[in-house]
């Protein structure tokens, strides 16, 4: 059986921030800002990190997957939300899955996200069974700076394994060299650039086509024979000038989406891989590059199963579920640049006791509700009493997952009164298609869209609040408008 890719997701955060707001902001201070304030950076919302996109990235790559069979969950970042606790264990339980499986971290490199892959390609190929591989990245930057400009937030998976793979792996190979471009210390929360022109010449001019080299000699396959090179800097023209140093067609060169969504740190390899992956015909063959203290190269062929994978909403899709941002001020705000008077409505010590958030972590992180085996009805959350009036049963609830489920708007409010990083605060009540209702807060909600009883919604997994005192972050599951759903709404929403 082929090694491979068997799935792909992707995820972008739906704020695309205006880069022309920030040069207006800065170009007083900054004139060279002015040069790079071309197109729009993806911003992930308050309630958004590393953690929470990886999950969503997920969640579209396993579409139509057999999640049982999944034995690890590997995940990529330099922004971890948690310097001490497993931030792939979340993502595992998010997905519900079992909990007979490896979780795994890898960070402190932008080729975290390259190097991953390579890992998980290898584990996969050892242990026969499937691994999901996330890469995701929300890098914090100082206002006025060139990485303000060309940093952008977002996350990709992978699933790979042994089988019917939409994309064969070829090979590889790693280029290891301490070269620092730049770097972020213990305890601080920014990156320490050099410049552009040293990382051009001395790092990827040199080190990049070294591993590229390899990884074509390695596996046999000839430059002009790859169809997409895809190469995660936000550097103008130096995958053209690394094309023509390694004899790529100049055709192959990927759009490195620097005036889309930003470039993802280290997550971007795997961004642009699955963007690749969304057009690739059978037969195409991609060639993917990590940078960052050395170089990584893969190379994977796709097949024929490519054409019937279950549909996605992968890069492509969240490229299109946009909205332009031109508010700068909350986005200093809500990544914690400014500070802002909260107001005593804010002043509630959120503090998480553990045991119990461990005790409940099935309802709040893989939401799990209940279903009745007597009479089938469903509720979120789960008691020992069936809600059904005309049943009433003790001790019938059967674990049952909602997370997936689609859902219509029964009520909302828009509450300006109580505290939210992000005013107004929305919330209100939605019910089910199969059954079972919830009251939940809302995100992504649009300001020029409004709300109506009866609109498709969907749940994402998201960062409840933030205890800044402790530095814990606690996530439950949000309701947000669903677009692309055309379900049939309940009774009680239509009424």
């Amino acid at each position: 059986m082929d090694l491979g890719i068997l799935a792909f997701g992707g995820y972008l955060p739906q704020s695309r921030l205006q880069r022309t707001e920030i040069a207006k902001m800065h170009g007083w201070y900054n004139p060279g800002l002015k040069g790079l304030a071309k197109g729009e950076r993806a911003i992930a919302n308050w309630d958004e990190d590393a953690i929470t996109m990886a999950v969503e990235a997920a969640r579209d790559c396993l579409k139509g997957q057999d999640r049982s069979s999944i034995s690890a969950v590997f995940m990529a970042s330099t922004s971890f939300p948690f310097e001490d606790r497993q931030n792939a264990g979340v993502v595992a339980e998010a997905l519900n899955l079992k909990s007979q499986l490896m979780t795994l971290d890898l960070a402190a490199s932008q080729r975290a996200g390259s190097s991953g892959l390579s890992v998980a390609l290898q584990a996969a190929n050892g242990s026969g069974a499937p691994i999901l591989f996330t890469a995701s990245e929300q890098r914090q930057t100082k206002a006025a700076s060139p990485q303000e400009m060309t940093y952008g937030d977002g996350a990709a998976a992978v699933l790979v394994g042994k089988g019917n793979v939409v994309a064969r792996f070829v090979g590889s190979h790693t280029e290891a060299a301490d070269f620092v471009d730049h770097f972020r210390g213990s305890g601080h929360d920014y990156d320490y650039a050099w410049e552009e022109r040293w990382l051009r010449d001395e790092g990827y001019l040199k080190i990049v086509p070294e591993a590229i080299n390899a990884v074509l000699e390695k596996t046999g396959v000839a430059a002009g024979d790859i169809n997409t090179f895809c190469f995660p800097a936000a550097m103008k023209r130096v995958a053209g000038m690394l094309a023509k140093k390694t004899g790529l067609n100049e055709t192959a060169v990927a759009d490195n989406l620097q005036a889309t969504c930003g470039e993802t740190g280290a997550a971007h390899p795997v961004v642009m891989l699955v963007h690749a992956l969304e057009t690739a015909k059978p037969g195409d063959k991609i060639l993917v590059t990590g940078f960052g203290q050395g170089c990584d190269a893969l190379i994977f062929e796709t097949t024929d199963a490519i054409k019937t994978l279950a549909p996605r909403t992968a890069i492509s899709g969240h490229l299109a579920r946009r909205r332009a941002d031109s508010n700068y001020a909350r986005f200093l705000t809500v990544n914690g640049l400014v500070t802002m008077e909260e107001g005593i409505r804010a002043e509630v010590d959120k503090q998480t006791g553990l045991s119990t958030h461990y005790r409940n972590r099935d309802m709040a992180q893989r939401m799990i509700g209940g279903c009745c085996k007597e009479c089938g009805t469903l509720q979120f959350p789960k008691s020992n009493v069936c809600v059904n009036p005309n049943c009433g049963a003790i001790g019938t609830q059967e674990d049952h997952a909602f997370a997936d489920k689609k859902a219509r708007l029964n009520s909302f409010t828009s509450d300006r009164l109580t505290y939210s990083p992000d005013p107004p605060a929305h919330y209100g009540m939605i019910q089910f298609e199969d059954g079972g209702r919830l009251m939940a807060d809302f995100t992504d909600i649009d300001p020029d869209q409004d709300l109506q009883v009866g609109m498709a919604m969907k749940l994402m997994f998201r960062v409840k609040d933030h205890d800044k005192n402790r530095g814990f972050r606690r996530y439950f599951w949000k309701a947000t408008p669903d677009n692309d759903y055309q379900g049939t709404a309940p009774a009680e929403a239509a009424e």
